[in-house]
């Protein structure tokens, strides 16, 4: 068997990618595709024009495997976690009762700007909270006295832009003295660390074929920066020491 990669512009893609008559394949250059995976298309510039748009629909009514689909991409985004926090939404998805206590164990603080007291208090101590608009890829979150300007900005405009953003409780994780290597260079400093764990999934319609945890990533960055994202330079990739 042999597999080709294909690297295409979504603009380009529109216009020489086609279906094949019954079999919803998604084609191009008379070859028809397996998977698709997104590079990119987490942000509104990536959709400059319904060109765009057009491309991502011909991408989603195919057959190709989607990584992610549109359904999984949109769970990915801030406001799905924090409506997981909420009361007894766990419980739609989850039934052992142990599993879902110590799952609720490990979330912070997450609100919608619609509880009006959580926001009062976001603007008395913004310190204390992380605003996180609907965005991947780092530099983007909303951090210290730019918390309370951006809330009350919101509040005088009156718009529904706050629907945008959520309010996350701040973490103060355990501070550590580490080596980061960067360019090179090795420096020493006060760091901190985030753990996250990859899952693989795989569907086909309400057929659940892989739902398997497969590894973690290890992030460690600066103990003074806000941000934390390894491709947008503000951390660097680490592997967990069990002592």
């Amino acid at each position: 068997m042999v597999l080709q990669l294909y690297e295409k512009h979504w603009p380009k893609l529109i216009k020489k990618a086609y279906f094949k008559q019954m079999e919803n394949f998604l084609c191009t250059d008379g070859q028809p595709i397996a998977v698709i995976y997104f590079r990119a298309g987490y942000t509104p510039a990536d959709y400059p024009s319904e060109s765009e748009w057009r491309a991502r629909l011909l991408m989603e009514r195919s057959s190709a495997i989607k990584c992610p689909s549109i359904a999984y991409h949109l769970v990915g985004t801030k406001k799905i976690q924090q409506e997981l926090a909420k009361p007894n939404v766990l419980e739609r998805f989850l039934e052992n009762k142990d599993d879902i206590a110590k799952l609720r164990e490990c979330f912070a603080g997450l609100w919608s700007l619609d509880d009006s007291d959580i926001v009062r208090k976001a603007i008395e101590k913004p310190e204390l909270f992380v605003m996180k608009p609907q965005r991947e890829g780092g530099g983007n979150n909303i951090y210290g006295d730019a918390v309370r300007e951006t809330l009350q900005k919101l509040e005088k405009a009156g718009s529904q832009e706050d629907a945008a953003y959520i309010l996350m409780q701040k973490l103060f994780p355990k501070i550590s003295a580490a080596i980061l290597l960067r360019d090179g260079s090795m420096h020493k400093e006060n760091a901190i660390s985030e753990l996250g764990i990859y899952g693989a999934y795989l569907r086909n319609k309400d057929t659940v074929i892989v739902n398997n945890q497969s590894g973690y990533l290890m992030r460690t960055k600066i103990a003074s920066s806000d941000e934390g994202g390894v491709a947008a330079g503000f951390a660097v990739l680490d592997s967990v020491y069990l002592t």
